[in-house]
């Protein structure tokens, strides 16, 4: 039994091994698994876009991608700092990027465009011969579990089955979302309308409560010319004892 999981085992590395570059030929794909295209890229763009109307542009927004077959993924909408800000997160297939790219920035004046694409060809061949490797292995652990006749040897293996079927369902989830980024671009659009803040009009003071002020005033006025007059009781004491010792020479 331990024989056959270390060849299971050592089979399942050869066939990693040949995946990669300068090997031997990885085996073919499962049907579920879709070849690979021969290049495989990743397209984003960033715009931030200044309109003169946000109701009208956003109309015009929502029109352009529903025409390209594109649809939204989120949406953000704020009014603080004098503008109100519309930013959206659009999904769309490569071959009408360019063009409901072209669109959007017709909005109004284009502030920031970016542009970005990443070629994840290699990445993606290399996602799907290790999903094929851990594929072919999970198949060679539940041959093992039917051919294991000792308690501790199907635990091993159910245990080994589980880290492996864990691993097949992350490496999934990275190729779909490969696929997905592939499949359909993103293009981030941000709108904005600067809006002007009302100013707050300046209160009216009556000529009571300027009265009343003015003798707030006066009072704390004369509160700090005494607790003044005290703080500086030591010079009072000096100029005190200078004077009689002045008027005591004199006599004398």
């Amino acid at each position: 039994m331990e024989e056959a999981k270390r060849e299971a085992t050592a089979d399942m590395a050869e066939e990693a091994e040949g995946s990669a570059p300068g090997g031997t030929p990885s085996p073919p794909a499962p049907a579920s698994v879709a070849p690979a295209p021969n290049r495989l890229i990743i397209y984003h763009a960033d715009l931030r876009v200044k309109v003169d109307e946000m109701p009208a542009a956003s109309a015009a927004l929502e029109k352009a991608v529903q025409q390209a077959g594109g649809w939204t993924s989120g949406l953000t909408e704020t009014r603080e700092s004098g503008e109100w800000r519309q930013e959206t997160t659009i999904r769309v297939a490569p071959g009408r990027f360019g063009s409901l790219l072209r669109q959007l920035g017709a909005l109004g004046t284009v502030e920031r465009k970016t542009l970005s694409t990443a070629d994840v060809t290699a990445e993606h061949a290399d996602v799907t011969a290790r999903l094929v490797a851990k594929r072919a292995l999970e198949q060679e652990y539940l041959r093992l579990l039917k051919q294991g006749k000792r308690i501790s040897d199907l635990l091993e293996v159910q245990e080994k089955l589980g880290e492996v079927r864990e691993d097949i369902e992350a490496t999934e989830s990275h190729l779909k979302k490969l696929n997905d980024e592939v499949r359909y671009s993103t293009i981030t659009v941000a709108l904005y309308q600067p809006i002007q803040l009302d100013t707050p009009d300046a209160p009216v003071v009556s000529l009571g409560s300027r009265f009343v002020e003015a003798v707030y005033d006066g009072w704390t006025l004369i509160v700090s010319l005494v607790l003044g007059a005290v703080t500086v009781w030591p010079l009072w004491l000096l100029g005190a004892g200078g004077w009689w010792l002045w008027k005591r020479r004199k006599r004398a």
